[in-house]
């Protein structure tokens, strides 16, 4: 039974050491007290936040991770772009913030052309798409220092400060609306890699999906990013909102379990009836013989992006969605328990 510990991935300990950075990040905060630009503390938030008088700065950083291994397998970069600005400018969203700007950094063991032409390509076909800019970033040719090509970034981001996203208006009786992803987003990848190649061996990414696609081409599919549809909905900087949000979660590392309880506080939980899974994270189950709980923690198992509102909220923010093409529909809803239900 294959797990994402087997896989090389030790969550509990990747927990501690990010418990560890956040206390050492905390430490810093005083250094601006009184000042502008001054932290807000929000534990477990998606982003963090600087006081700049009439709204809040965001920033926050990620990266696609080992999803490039696959990209760099199979000769296929065009799309990476779409799931480095999904990785920051969809956590930026669940704070309520406009993404202005994304700096990136690729650090390479080799630089070539061929690589970096459809990785920036990409990049800037999906910023455009999105409204955001790339100011700058950074090629750091590593030599043996990078196995590979990493690819990170960090988004600035804008909000005002009564459209602040930050789920303490959330309660008992709130419904959850689950936004569909494409396929896996860029988590759990070192878990895709472990069944594939225990399964295919060392040429697994070239085996056929199906009739059309290899599992590369299946498991390489670019991410949904969600920020622009959401902010034309909750309103961009200084607009109107048309429905109002009290909560949004960014279902990435740590699944829907692990991500949704980072908005539902003060012993809030939920009763979710979850959708039907897609194919893909069915046969990766099966190939991998990966339990249910083990598959929900890892992978988004088809929901990328969760919205929390109001009952008579809901059919404004479904209508909006199917309008721009995002498939949605309410799967549950908050409950006074403090347990996630599915």
């Amino acid at each position: 039974m294959a797990t994402y510990e087997e896989s090389g991935v030790n969550i509990e300990m990747g927990d501690q050491c990010s418990a560890i950075a956040y206390a050492a990040a905390k430490g810093t905060f005083p250094g601006r007290a009184g000042m502008i630009g001054q932290p807000v503390v929000d534990d477990g938030g998606f982003a963090g936040a600087l006081d700049m008088g009439d709204y809040y700065l965001i920033q926050n950083d990620d990266g696609i991770g080992t999803k490039m291994i696959i990209a760099e397998a199979i000769g296929q970069y065009d799309t990476m772009g779409y799931d480095l600005v999904a990785m920051v400018a969809d956590d930026a969203i669940c704070v309520g913030a406009e993404t202005i700007s994304i700096s990136n950094t690729l650090a390479v063991d080799k630089v070539q052309k061929e690589k970096i032409q459809p990785l920036m390509a990409g990049l800037q076909k999906a910023a455009l798409e999105q409204k955001i800019v790339i100011p700058g970033g950074e090629i750091a040719e590593l030599g043996s220092m990078s196995n590979g090509y990493i690819w990170n970034a960090t988004s600035v981001g804008i909000v005002a400060k009564d459209k602040m996203i930050t789920g303490k208006e959330i309660q008992a009786g709130d419904t959850i609306i689950a936004f569909a992803s494409a396929g896996l987003r860029s988590n759990g990848f070192s878990l895709v890699r472990h069944i594939l190649k225990e399964k295919f061996g060392e040429d697994c990414y070239n085996q056929p999906y199906n009739d059309s696609q290899t599992w590369g081409q299946a498991v390489l599919t670019p991410c949904r990013i969600y920020s622009a549809m959401l902010l034309d909905l909750i309103g961009r900087y200084q607009q109107p909102a048309k429905a109002h949000i009290k909560g949004l979660v960014h279902v990435t590392g740590g699944g829907l379990p692990g991500n949704i309880t980072r908005v539902l506080k003060n012993g809030l939980g939920a009763d979710l009836t979850l959708p039907e899974t897609p194919e893909l994270f069915t046969k990766l189950m099966e190939l991998g013989n990966v339990a249910r709980d083990e598959a929900y923690k890892t992978w988004n198992m088809g929901i990328g992006m969760i919205a929390i509102c109001a009952p008579e909220e809901a059919e404004k923010i479904l209508a909006h969605a199917q309008s721009q093409n995002f498939p949605a529909q309410t799967i549950g809803q908050v409950n006074a328990s403090g347990q996630i239900n599915f």
